[in-house]
């Protein structure tokens, strides 16, 4: 049981906590319903108005709040500060909406959403001689106010003051009965009745006086410090409580508690309006009354702009003749737009959303938009409408593989005019310009890949129009193999490659003619060709020379002529059968190596270090295994020779 009263207990204070910061106004004020049942106290209806505002969702400080705590507290205290109550507790009866929207066609739209609250409670207090003062407090205000420092965590103080019995105990306290939003635009004047209303017809003046804090150093919600009070908010110079907002003329309330100024600075303000109430009848002072509000400044301005695009070429591909006019001026909320379209009709909107116009005929017509018709705040633009559709775009292609000529046909039509010129992009650095009156042409690629292939036509109604198509080339890479030297009697496994499907020619000595590696049974020399293709029937062809010597054996020449004139110019070995090579090296007269390779191919160039070896006799050694598995070994000397 306890510990679910608890909860309940932490769900209640909870609200009190978490939602006490977006709070920017408010006023106290009661009412007094009579005495009570034994004569000896009168019974009083507190009402709490707080005001929020609705625009505000999130905060540095504050977090994202969109409601109203309920309930809140209040506290009563003799007028020498002994409480005489436990916390009042005051929950909200209802809540209301105050929403003033700028709409102004000279203006930039503007809108001031704020809420009300209403929180009621009854109490019971004996008369007494100096009377009471009842008082809400809290922590914190709004967050960056222009005319407060620190504003998130700067509390608010909302009080009033219930006579003595040497004044009116059961008086009625004035407050301020209209709840409005209004938008206030800079450097543009403004007026606000701020007059209170007052049940007992008490006699009112007004003032601006200071906002007042909480008078704590903590962050808590509701503060229970007793009277009096007048600690103030740290108001940024040059504001105060008699000069909130500045302006020119600066803020002020008259007699009848009517609010002027002329805003100079656009921002949040917090204007304190305070009321003073005299006894009609004996012009006794019965107490002040203050209410906290925002007020903010909006930059209302803006440059009324007609706007539109200046050139409208339809080139649409439906032949219909009706055209999309867009409007993109900048005006104010409830701005009108006045069209001219050239054909003798006009229209009037208030729309700024992409309409049709539908024309009678081809051709090209002055186009006119009028923003504000008939206000001081106009602007007015005109454009031109090249009304020629039907212009269709397309081509073909013919061809897929990379080194044949590829066909590309302009497959474009335009009904309301003539065809210019093509701009062919084949999505490589060329391209090719082509008059109107051809409509194909060809290009080779040379590699297989994803092109991005665009034709651009060019027309004599001003029409421009592109369409672009991916085309994939495809590729065969044929490799026969490199040529070959072999012993009589040795078989051999062709190398081909590149494809999907192979035809050897001739297909003299080869187990299979149609596969990639066939085996080679011959003994004479013979050149092969082989056609390569793939599934999309691209084919191309590639050349392998076998050549058949006595062996298994190791040809090597005994000189060499590294002279850089392209005849003997490397010392090779040319194996006949040999399948592996151990190794091949050669060195010079003193015994060191200068040259060591497996790869008979590349040979000896006759340098040692990278600088030419003498001219003088080596010794070379080298030894494989051919074909039948046998080991060969081999030494002898080579003259180098310049």
């Amino acid at each position: 049981m306890k510990r679910a009263f608890f909860l309940v207990l932490s769900c209640c204070l909870f609200p009190i906590l978490a939602a006490g910061y977006h709070i920017i106004g408010g006023e106290i004020y009661y009412k007094t319903l009579g005495l009570n049942g034994d004569k000896t106290r009168y019974r009083y209806l507190i009402t709490l108005k707080l005001y929020r505002d609705a625009d505000f969702t999130c905060g540095d400080r504050q977090g994202c709040i969109d409601r109203f705590e309920n309930p809140v507290t209040a506290n009563v205290f003799t007028y020498n500060g002994s409480k005489v109550l436990s916390s009042v507790y005051l929950y909200i009866e209802h809540t209301r909406p105050l929403i003033d929207t700028l709409k102004n066609p000279c203006l930039a739209p503007q809108a001031q959403h704020l809420e009300v609250a209403f929180y009621t409670a009854e109490i019971e207090l004996a008369p007494v001689a100096g009377g009471y003062y009842v008082a809400s407090q809290r922590c914190c205000r709004g967050e960056k106010l222009s005319n407060i420092y620190d504003s998130e965590h700067e509390g608010s103080t909302y009080y009033t003051t219930i006579p003595g019995t040497e004044s009116r105990p059961n008086n009625n306290s004035a407050y301020f009965n209209k709840d409005t939003s209004i938008v206030i635009c800079n450097a543009l004047p403004f007026s606000l009745d701020y007059a209170a209303y007052d049940e007992d017809g008490d006699s009112l003046t007004y003032n601006l006086c200071n906002a007042l804090t909480d008078g704590s150093s903590t962050n808590e919600s509701n503060s229970t410090t007793p009277p009096p009070y007048n600690t103030t908010v740290r108001y940024i110079p040059p504001y105060s409580g008699s000069n909130p907002m500045g302006g020119s003329p600066g803020i002020s309330i008259s007699s009848g508690g009517l609010i002027t100024c002329t805003p100079n600075l656009p921002g949040k303000y917090v204007v304190t309006v305070c009321v003073n109430e005299y006894d009609r009848i004996t012009k006794q002072f019965l107490g002040t009354h203050s209410k906290d509000i925002l007020l903010t400044v909006f930059d209302c301005q803006t440059k009324i702009i007609a706007s539109f695009p200046p050139v409208l070429n339809n080139c649409t591909e439906d032949p219909a003749l009706h055209v999309p006019i867009s409007n993109s001026s900048n005006a104010g909320f409830t701005s009108t737009y006045y069209w001219t379209f050239g054909d003798g009709t006009d229209t009037l909107t208030d729309s700024k959303t992409m309409f049709y116009h539908q024309y009678p005929d081809t051709g090209v017509y002055k186009v006119k938009l009028v923003v504000n018709p008939g206000l001081a705040c106009t602007d007015s633009m005109q454009g031109e409408v090249n009304n020629y559709p039907g212009l269709v775009a397309g081509f073909t292609s013919t061809g897929l593989c990379r080194g044949d000529p590829i066909a590309f046909n302009d497959t474009s039509s335009y009904r309301y005019g003539h065809i210019t010129s093509h701009i062919w992009d084949f999505g490589v650095s060329d391209s090719s310009v082509t008059p109107g009156s051809q409509r194909s042409l060809t290009h080779t690629f040379t590699k297989g890949d994803v092109y991005t292939i665009s034709l651009t036509l060019l027309t004599d109604k001003n029409c421009q129009k592109t369409v672009t198509k991916n085309l994939r080339i495809y590729e065969v890479n044929p490799f026969a193999g490199h040529d070959t030297i072999l012993a009589r009697g040795q078989p051999l496994e062709m190398q081909g490659s590149g494809g999907d499907f192979y035809s050897w020619s001739p297909s003299d000595g080869l187990s299979d003619p149609l596969i990639a590696r066939p085996v080679l049974n011959y003994n004479r020399d013979i050149v092969f060709k082989l056609r390569v293709s793939n599934e999309q029937g691209c084919f191309g062809y590639a050349t392998v020379s076998v050549k058949y010597y006595t062996g298994p054996e190791i040809y090597i020449p005994n000189a060499f002529t590294p002279n850089g004139d392209g005849q003997n110019d490397r010392f090779r070995f040319i194996p006949v059968g040999i399948t592996e090579y151990k190794f091949f090296r050669i060195y010079n007269r003193w015994g060191v190596e200068i040259y060591s390779s497996t790869d008979f191919r590349a040979g000896w160039d006759g340098t040692y270090k990278g600088m030419p070896a003498p001219v003088d006799t080596y010794i070379w050694i080298l030894q494989g295994t051919d074909y039948t598995g046998k080991v060969i070994q081999k030494k002898g000397t080579v003259t180098l020779i310049r």
